[in-house]
Order: C-alpha cells, then structure tokens, then sequence
C-alpha cells in the first residue's frame, strides 16, 4: 500500500472541537432529505437492492439508450416513490432505526401502480384514445398524484405539496378568481389527463431531466466521492492555502467550492466539508459565527461553479434549448466573481485580527499529494473535454463514472471495490430522491400554468406592477424567488420562478433585449441565495451548529459575505457579455476587470478593513466605488476607479502612521 504523503493538519485539534457535535442530527435538522431511516435486517437490505437496481437502469440507459421520455420518467418515478416510502417516515421525528410498518409497504405498492400502468399503456394511449382518458386512467392519474405529493411531504417539506394543490385547485376553481386570475377552469378528468398523461405536467420537461442528465451527475458525484475525491479535495486546498494569511479560511472556498461541483446540496457541502474546515478556522482565530459562515457561503456557491453545476442548470438549458456547456460557459465569470468576492473578505478579515495561516511542516505537500491522488481529477477533466465536444451531458456523465471506476484502481486507498461501488450506486440513488419528487411535483405547477395561461398572467403582473421599469422588476424578481427559497428545493424553486418571473424579465423593452439565459441565470441565482437569507438561511444555520455560534448572526454574516452574488447578478442582466453573450474581446476584458475591482471595493466595505480599519464614511465611498466599477459603462469605470485609488492612498497613509505610532 503507497503512504499517504499528507498530514491530517491539525487533526487532534479539529477532532477536540468535533467532539460532542451530533454531524448526523445536524443534517437531519436542516436537511430534509436526511431525515431518512435505517431500519434493521432485510428491510434495508431491500431499500439497498431497490437503490442500486435504480442507478444500475440509469446507468444502462445512459449508456445503451434512453426509453421513450414517458416511459424512461415512469421507470425513474416509479422506483423512486417505492423507495421514499420505505426510507421516509411519515413524521419526520419517528425512531430511526425502526421496522418499516405495514402500511408503507401498502403505499410504497399503491404508487407503483399507477406508473407501471401508463408504461404498460403508453403505446395503447398514444394510439387509440390521446385525450379521451377512460375512467381507469382518471382513476390511476388521481392515485399517483396523492402518492406523489405524499412523497415529496416526506422527503422534502409541506410546502411544495401544498404549493402543488394550490395549483390543482386554481385549475379547477379558475371561474371563482379575481378577474385578474380568473379562467373558465376544467374538469376533474381534465386536469388529470393534463398532470399524468401529457407531457406538460408531471412528465413535464424537469421530470425528464432528472430521469436522465440530473441522475446521472449525482451518480457521477457519489462515485467520485467514494474514491476518496472529498479528503483529496481537501488535502490539496491545505497544499494550496493552507499556509497563507488565514489559510483554513481559504481552505473552506477552495474546498466547499471545488466538493460542490459535484454536490448539489449547499446543507450536505457544509456538513461534509465543514465538519472539517470549521474547526480549523476557529483553531486560527476567526470567530465561530464567521467560520460558520465561510463555509456556507462557500458551500452554497457550488452550486453556481461549472463543470457540474446543481440540477436547475440543466433544466435551464432544457428551458433555454441550448447545449448544457453554453449554461457552464456562461456561469463561468458570475462565479469566479462570487468566490473571489469570498476569498478577499477572508483575507480582509484575517489581516484585520492579524491572523496567521497554518506551519507549513503541517501540511500536505502538494507534488506528492497529486504524484498520489492527482488522477482523480481526470474523470472532471474527462467531462468537461466531452462537453466542449459536443457529446451530451448523459454521455459526458456515463463516460465521467467509467472513468472513475477505471482509474480508481491505480491506488488500492481509492479502488472502487465491488462494495464501495455498490454503496456509491446506493448513495447516488438517495441522492436523486429528493430531486426526482421536486421536480415531478413542480411539474404539476409548471402545467397548471400552461393549461391556464397563469404564467403569462403572472409574467404581465409583474411588469404592470414594475411599470415597465426593469430594475423594479429585478428586484421583484430576486424578492419572489428569496421568498419561494425560504420552503422550496433550489430545484423546485428554480423551475417555478422561471415558469413565472424570467418571461417578466425578458418582457421589459429597453435599449436593448435582456437575453433568455441572463434572464434565467438570475433567477437560478436567488432561488440558491435563499439557502445563505435570514431568516431560514439552512446552509448558515447547519454551519453554525458546527461552529457552535449564534444561527442567526451566523446567517446575517454569510448574508454579507454572499453580497456580491446579490449584485452581479443584476450587472450581467443589464451587462450579458459577463455571461459571453456578444462578447468583444476588449469589451470582455474591460467588463471582467471591473467587476473583479468592484467586487474588491465591496469586500472593503462589507469588511471594514483595507490595511487598517475603514471608518464608516469610507465604507460608503468604498460601497458606492464597488457600484460605479460594477455598473456597465466607462464613465461608471473611471468614476468608480477614482474612489479606489482615493480609499487606497488613505488607508496606506492610515496603516503607516499606525505602525509609525507602535514603533
């Protein structure tokens, strides 16, 4: 067996402060989906085979051919809701380890049914009676509904179900609405026959991508995760920033950032990653309502970073009708702006409380460390070169995972052996539960809205109420998606907030169009966000109860620190080129480079510190410089860059006449 060339820094340390915290009782308190039980005997061992029968049909499809859309979501949805009602609990604070009752084994039955009927069905449906459901396919329509929204109650929270059946009976009640709302509503069988039997509701576009691209990326991360990639990631972050001005801090960005490329929950990156790092930045001296926050905030923007970016990019591009890569390739500079806006302030922060990094002696070392494990990065590589090729996203994952098996085998730490790998197919099947039911139940939503006209209302609602101004609008935007965040999956809320409010953004004529996809990655970015905004900011709230620090001043402070990607998302709207849209070279270079001053201005700010503590009327110039720099336009630029150097010039004058006085 090869040795390890790197040191676990500090582990003594970060296993004294670990010790006591409940890592397993945190993720089940503000993660949903890890409210999950382990009961004994055959009964797991049935969840286990159920799992691993899931990621080997997607595997095989991926790779040999997808079904039919409907029949391939059958299959998907199907096994999926068996295995929620054997994994869930119908309360979410029953035993864990108890014996799964009689009557989940009933319900887990019960919503099979229906799914094995239409794949048995499709084809006489299709052919003889397409929108003349017999009373057989009312009564299985009505049958998986319920056991759909039971299920997604379960593995999710009430509020989705609920959002659902407000959907349904607006559908049925629309001659009952406002005139603003009101519509001449559909039968029983009608809105039936549109949720189960067309493709525009619960076999609707997010159903199919979750059948295929969405559950082959998590698999893809649960595989990778198995071979050790989570301790490598963290390893050569240490290698990379460990040493420096208060490293462990960096050490969370690079980390949580690199780990949520291929882990779409921001609550699940912060567990993962921070039962590590967080320690570790209190062990240097950073307060624990900070530390917590880092790793939120860093944890939450994995989901933003390309090559693998969380589920809603790819119903984006499905959406956009676009190759997933343009989604990637746009993303690209609106994140690389959000952790750069991350990594100034903890450094800010760092030389503010003259923090140090950690002894060089205690780290990896980084040749060795990638001498080692390196090839673990390949399969990431490998994915974004089958991009850039125009291969599809399924093909792109499938040839990710072989590629992983195959050089998983070079170092016996990392080989996937016949048991790691069955655990990896299990482990990427919980992982897609709760994704799989979002986006089936968000599909009743997004088809109550094209069955009724409700998006285009709600789209020409928002505009009336902006009057036409495309800053109000954002910003109704940004508030609608916060506030659907606060309940709703990123997921979920991604697709209702782009059904509904993206064509308001889209609509507003202006001196020029905003694009579709900066319309949609704006939205994509707030419904995120919500995860890191008070008062149910999860991902801040799971760090904190590692931290040991306040929830709320934990998530006021990964507010601030995520103040950036609350503006640039507005820039890019009015700016595409941030996101390659028309991009001049000069003009390209010009955009980028003012952004990166403006994100470094704003760091000031939020901070307070730039070689010496800021007063607060140099934060107001410093925040309104960060706007003048992000705000398009050269004059903005120059007026922007004039306050920099003003705030430059001051603080170095400030900082040399304190060291003069401590001398």
């Amino acid at each position: 067996m090869n040795e390890n060339p790197s040191t676990a820094p500090d582990t003594d340390t970060s296993a004294a402060q670990n010790k006591g915290i409940d890592f397993d009782g945190l993720m089940r308190k503000y993660d949903s989906e890890a409210r999950f039980r382990t009961p004994p005997g055959w009964q797991l061992t049935l969840i286990t085979v159920l799992c691993v029968a899931l990621s080997c049909f997607h595997f095989y499809t991926a790779g040999m051919g997808l079904l039919p859309a409907q029949k391939q979501g059958a299959v998907h949805l199907g096994l999926v809701l068996v295995i929620v009602f054997l994994l869930y609990p119908i309360k979410p604070g029953m035993p864990k380890k108890a014996k799964i009752p009689v009557y989940d084994f009933i319900l887990a039955v019960i919503a099979a049914v229906p799914l094995l009927y239409l794949y048995l069905e499709l084809d006489t449906i299709a052919m003889t009676r397409s929108g003349l459901p017999t009373r057989v396919d009312i009564v299985m329509g009505f049958i998986l509904i319920a056991a759909l929204l039971e299920a997604t109650r379960r593995v999710s929270n009430p509020i989705l179900p609920c959002l659902a059946v407000i959907a349904l009976l607006y559908c049925y009640f629309g001659r009952l609405m406002p005139a603003a709302l009101i519509h001449r509503g559909f039968s029983v069988p009608r809105i039936v026959n549109h949720m189960y039997l067309g493709t525009e509701g619960i076999f609707g576009t997010p159903l199919e991508v979750s059948s295929t691209f969405v559950f082959m990326f998590i698999l893809f991360g649960s595989v990778l995760e198995k071979t050790g990639m989570g301790r490598f990631v963290i390893d050569l972050s240490m290698a990379l920033a460990g040493w420096s001005t208060g490293g462990p801090a960096k050490v969370a960005v690079i980390s949580s950032g690199l780990m949520g490329t291929v882990s779409g929950s921001s609550v699940a990156n912060v567990c993962t990653t921070g039962m590590f790092t967080i320690p570790l930045m209190k062990s240097v001296g950073y307060k624990p309502h900070f530390a917590a926050a880092v790793e939120a905030v860093a944890s939450t923007g994995g989901q933003i970073m390309p090559p693998v970016m969380g589920a809603g990019a790819f119903i984006m591009a499905q959406f956009l009708g676009v190759p997933y890569i343009e989604v990637a390739i746009a993303a690209i500079i609106p994140a690389l702006l959000y952790y750069f806006a991350v990594m100034v302030q903890v450094h800010f922060e760092a030389n503010r409380l003259s923090l140090k990094g950690l002894p060089r002696e205690q780290l990896p070392k980084i040749w060795p460390l990638l001498k080692q494990k390196g090839f673990l990065l390949i399969p990431l590589a490998a994915i974004i070169y089958l991009l850039l090729a125009g291969y599809t996203p399924l093909m792109a994952a499938f040839a990710g995972i072989w590629t992983s098996i195959i050089l998983s085998w070079f170092n016996k730490e990392t080989a996937l052996t016949p048991k790691r790998l069955t655990e990896a197919f299990e482990s990427g099947a919980r992982g897609a539960l709760a994704v799989a039911c979002a986006c089936a139940c968000v599909g009743m939503v997004v088809g109550t809205g094209t069955l009724t006209g409700l998006a285009l209302r709600i789209a020409g609602a928002i505009v009336d109420l902006a009057g036409g101004s495309l800053l109000l609008t954002l910003f109704f935007t940004m508030c609608a998606s916060i506030l659907l965040g606060t309940g709703l999956p990123t997921t979920a809320n991604f697709i209702v907030t782009s059904t509904m409010a993206a064509p308001a953004i889209m609509r507003i004529e202006g001196p020029a169009q905003v694009p579709a996809i900066a319309a949609y990655m704006f939205v994509f970015y707030f419904g995120i966000s919500a995860d890191l905004t008070p008062p149910v900011a999860l991902a801040a709230y799971a760090g904190a109860g590692i931290a040991g620090s306040d929830p709320m001043k934990s998530g006021v402070v990964a507010f601030k620190l995520a103040l950036a990607g609350f503006l640039v998302p507005y820039i890019y709207v009015y700016d595409p080129i941030l996101l390659f849209v028309d991009a001049e070279p000069l003009h390209m270079i010009q955009a980028v480079i003012s952004a990166l001053l403006g994100v470094y201005l704003l760091a000031m700010c939020t901070i307070g510190y730039y070689k010496a503590n800021i007063n607060w009327f140099f934060r107001i110039l410093a925040l309104v410089g960060a706007l003048g720099l992000l705000i398009p336009g050269t004059m903005s630029d120059i007026a922007g860059l004039t306050l920099l150097a003003v705030i430059y010039m001051y603080q170095t004058a400030k900082a040399k006449k304190g060291n003069i006085a401590d001398a």
